[in-house]
């Protein structure tokens, strides 16, 4: 007489692999605002103020320093969410995601190039030497 009823079966994010649909429907938007964010920061962000700065080198510093730290952020944020859609077994997402961190891990390489090639010391001088 007394029917017991199934227990509910818990779903685990990591049980089944996210519908295609829905991860390409996160990927593509996703991976398109990332990419354009990198692209108008590098723009409108980083090369604007060189601009503004008229050839002042606190001011290219600071920008340079700013554009980095964001880029910093980025690449930070992305890489979580990367993780988060590994755990929903997104493979597209995560794909996505990993494209756009190589994309500003190469842009922090780049910057970071640029700094050490700036603020190099001239050649012959000695590091720690009063006159450098």
């Amino acid at each position: 007489m007394t029917d017991a009823f199934p227990a509910p079966e818990r779903r685990r994010p990591w049980s089944r692999r996210t519908r295609l649909g829905v991860d390409l429907a996160l990927a593509i938007p996703l991976f398109l605002l990332e990419t354009a964010w990198l692209v108008v920061d590098w723009i409108y962000g980083y090369g604007l103020e060189l601009w503004a700065a008229q050839g002042e080198k606190a001011r290219i510093d600071v920008a340079s320093l700013a554009h980095t730290g964001r880029v910093r952020v980025l690449l930070i944020s992305v890489l979580i969410v990367a993780v988060l859609a590994a755990v929903f077994r997104a493979r597209w997402t995560v794909i996505a995601h990993l494209l756009v961190a190589l994309l500003a891990y190469g842009s922090l390489t780049l910057a970071q190039y640029d700094w050490e090639r700036r603020h190099a010391p001239p050649p012959g001088c000695v590091r720690y030497s009063a006159n450098c």
